[in-house]
């Protein structure tokens, strides 16, 4: 927010010089970014007038101009196109210095004599861009006056970082009411009256969308003179505020804006057809903004239109077609309150950020839409003419947003700022910021928050309050208190740093990818998954949160193998959000990870074979491993949308009667693949983090000096029995001195009848006191062979 350090003094005059006015409103939170002086320093230019403006004699573009500078008549040549005689123009004197340090001198150009200089407002600083002519002074304007002095020039312009929260301080009135409760000033707003009604005549107009609009003020103005030009401090002040002035109509509205903080509109009554609407844009329909492109509406867009279509989107820019010129001569004025979230997004979406749009998404004063309309309505009438009719307004009232009360008690400002206040300080300073207040009972008041104040809803909002209008360098500075004494930890509980470490350790490096994904990606890879979506996403590739890992693991490993990067193997611990309304959401810390390319880096002494399953499978176990519970963990063959129906397993923990599935692994379905333009075989694991996170202490035990004995067994299964159903029923039946069962070896082949798999165990019996003898293990033996004939239907290989 730019302004001038002149208009802010026409509502607030504080005993202080403009860095003394920044530093007490960024000390009030008010950020000042940048104090620069409104013009460049220049001397010696006044206002005169151009007498006659004659054709040079050797030079198409030139004129000899006889220019008075109200104590003497001089012949100055220019090249300036518009100048002629009668014309108020700026006037460089000899001796002049100009900004650059530019001198005036006397010049002859094509031999005629020049004295002096007609100057472009590009020439004197107040524009950017090259002027395409010379300053055009009202006719007004005092003859031989200063023109800085008379301009207003010797100010400066400051600059205001406005935080989001703080929507109202995007307006004079905004800003002049926090600095004079910083000072204990009063503010002095301009006079405005309700306007004379001269006129009856009215617009119809309705609102579709009462919950996104619930206010909408319109007044028509008729038999106004838009011939007649900006006066030069309404164009001052919006050039100071980074505005270029149009036209009366459109530098009117502007200037309301800027003063007040209400965006408004005015149209060309004649263009408009039968009424004014409120709507959602329909698909299809277009509408050709301001700026001169074409906007192709998407449906559900707020716009206003008229019975012939859309004049523009709500609360971001007018369309061109309903624009006011120097023709009209019936205007229409336009005030309406837009919800914050009606129009988030919106500006965004089409690439329109304009002054309206900055307001209305952070929040405009839903009870200033009347004093704008009629402060607009005053200017209009006072520079143009014209009659104004009465106001027409269509309100919902239980729409419009409701008076915020916030019980509160002065032992609030000691207890979070550390400093005691007195109560009637306390209420002195919220009086002063708007806040209507009612006691209730010692030091305790109800305080009803000003319509203008979105951001303040609880008790320490105001406290907040309180505190910088006391001032953030008077608090008292304190050392925090902190306990440094060690706090006991749970040895069971693993932290994510060492599930981190122990994949970093495995070659795997670790991603940070965003929480919100594409919906495409998303719906392919977990179609049966529900994330809420963003309202107001970065881009259409980011609208909706991950529901797992998998998306953004992917997409990573997309932009590995896109630059030539063959092996990857990546894991990433983040959170995934599952629930479709933001109330109703599902936060859970996973732990992931994705693998393609060879099993071993490559090397003379590394073999090319590709990573498989098992692989990854081994990787995973090494994580299950970590909490000493690996009996409590299980791999049960099952389908998942995304993964190879042969190559993909669940991750269930057992604990007692109770299973829970907590993880995936598996290889990505070929057909998934081939969609996304993956070429290699890739293989992807998920796991809640809490479950493994979860694990046991260890205990101890003696190892036993009596030797330990094996047996090796050959069992002949199903091809689809699962090993580990298998394993457990020989470790439940093969007697309690079982210190070890695994799997060596699976054939299939020659000897196996088909649709079978022989699979070679090792079994392992010690006793801690004593030496096993050969009946006892051929017992245990036997008892293993006869649990798995009869649960897994196993035979023993001959």
């Amino acid at each position: 927010m730019k302004f001038s350090e002149q208009w802010l003094r026409q509502w607030v005059a504080p005993e202080l010089d403009a860095a003394g006015i920044a530093h007490r409103l960024t000390m009030a939170g008010l950020e000042v970014d940048a104090v620069e002086p409104i013009a460049p320093a220049f001397n010696n230019v006044v206002v005169g007038v151009i007498e006659s403006a004659e054709q040079h004699p050797d030079a198409d573009k030139l004129r000899v101009c006889q220019v008075n500078d109200g104590t003497d008549t001089w012949q100055i040549v220019c090249g300036a196109p518009n100048a002629a005689a009668g014309l108020k123009v700026a006037v460089a004197r000899i001796g002049a210095i100009l900004p650059g340090d530019f001198k005036i001198k006397k010049a002859k150009l094509r031999g005629v004599e020049s004295k002096g200089m007609l100057c472009g407002a590009s020439e004197l600083g107040l524009e950017d861009e090259p002027s395409p002519g010379i300053m055009e002074l009202p006719v007004d304007a005092p003859l031989g006056a200063d023109l800085r002095e008379w301009l207003q020039l010797d100010g400066s312009i400051i600059d205001i970082d406005i935080t989001p929260n703080r929507g109202d301080c995007f307006s004079i009135r905004g800003i002049a009411r926090d600095l004079a409760a910083v000072l204990k000033l009063e503010v002095t707003a301009p006079r405005c009256a309700a306007s004379d009604i001269t006129s009856e005549r009215v617009f119809p107009t309705k609102v579709a969308l009462p919950e996104q609009c619930p206010r909408l003020l319109t007044r028509v103005v008729e038999n106004v003179d838009l011939s007649q030009p900006t006066p030069v401090w309404m164009q001052e002040q919006l050039r100071c505020s980074g505005v270029r002035s149009i036209d009366l109509v459109v530098d009117i509205t502007n200037y309301v804006m800027l003063e007040l903080g209400q965006p408004l509109h005015g149209y060309d009554l004649e263009r408009l057809e039968e009424f004014l609407e409120v709507r959602a844009a329909q698909q299809g329909e277009t509408l050709q903004t301001l700026d001169g492109q074409q906007q192709q509406l998407t449906a559900g867009t707020l716009i206003i239109a008229d019975a012939k279509g859309p004049l523009g989107i709500a609360g971001v820019m007018g369309g061109e077609h309903s624009g006011v010129s120097a023709s009209t001569r019936t205007v229409l004025l336009e005030a309406a309150f837009f919800t914050p979230l009606a129009l988030a997004g919106t500006a965004r979406r089409y690439g329109l950020h304009t002054d309206a749009s900055q307001r209305f998404e952070r929040g405009v004063d839903h009870q200033l839409q009347q004093a704008a309309i009629e402060r607009a309505t005053q200017l209009l009438t006072e520079l143009g003419g014209g009659s104004a009719g009465p106001l027409s307004e269509v309100v919902s009232s239980t729409h419009l947003p409701a008076v915020t009360s916030i019980e509160f008690k002065a032992s609030e400002v000691e207890r979070l700022l550390g400093v005691e206040l007195p109560a009637s300080y306390i209420a002195d300073v919220l009086a002063r910021l708007g806040f209507s207040l009612r006691e209730n009972g010692a030091e305790c008041w109800t305080v009803d928050v000003p319509s203008w104040r979105f951001d303040v809803s609880q008790a320490a909002d105001l406290v907040e309050e309180i505190a910088r209008v006391y001032g953030y360098t008077e608090l008292p500075s304190r050392e925090p208190r902190i306990s440094v004494a060690p706090r006991a930890s749970r040895e069971a509980q693993l932290g994510v740093a060492t599930l981190q470490q122990e994949l970093v350790s495995r070659g795997y490096q670790e991603a940070i990818t965003y929480s919100f994904v594409a919906p495409e990606l998303q719906q392919q890879v977990l179609p049966d998954k529900h994330a809420p979506q963003l309202s107001n996403p970065l881009s259409v590739e980011m609208s909706v949160m991950r529901a797992g890992l998998w998306p953004g693991l992917i997409k990573a490993q997309l932009h590995n193998l896109n630059r030539q990067q063959s092996r990857v193997r990546l894991f990433e611990v983040g959170l995934t959000f599952e629930g479709e309304r933001a109330e109703h959401v599902d936060q859970i810390e996973r732990i992931g990870g994705i693998v393609c390319g060879s099993r071993l880096p490559e090397g003379w002494n590394a073999s090319r074979e590709g990573v498989d399953f098992f692989d990854v499978k081994g990787d995973v176990e090494a994580l299950l491993a970590l909490g000493n519970a690996q009996a409590e963990w299980r791999f049960e063959p099952a389908e998942h949308p995304a993964l190879h129906p042969g190559q993909s397993a669940r991750i269930v923990r057992v604990n007692g009667s109770d299973e829970s599935v907590v993880g995936w692994l598996g290889a990505l379905h070929p057909a998934l693949r081939a969609k996304l333009g993956i070429k290699v075989d890739t293989f992807v694991f998920e796991l809640d983090v809490e479950p493994l996170c979860r694990g046991q202490l260890p205990h101890f035990q003696h190892l036993s000096r009596y030797p330990e004995v094996r047996r090796d067994l050959a069992l002949v299964v199903e091809e689809s029995q699962p090993v580990a159903e298998l394993l457990d029923q020989l470790r439940s039946s093969a007697g309690e001195w079982l210190t070890d069962v695994h799997l060596f070896d699976v054939y299939q082949g020659k000897g196996v009848a088909e649709g079978h798999k022989s699979v070679a165990l090792g079994l392992t019996w010690q006793h801690p006191s004593r030496t096993l003898n050969d009946s006892e293990i051929e017992q245990w033996v036997a008892d293993a062979v006869d649990s798995a004939s009869q649960h897994c239907g196993a035979t023993l290989r001959g």
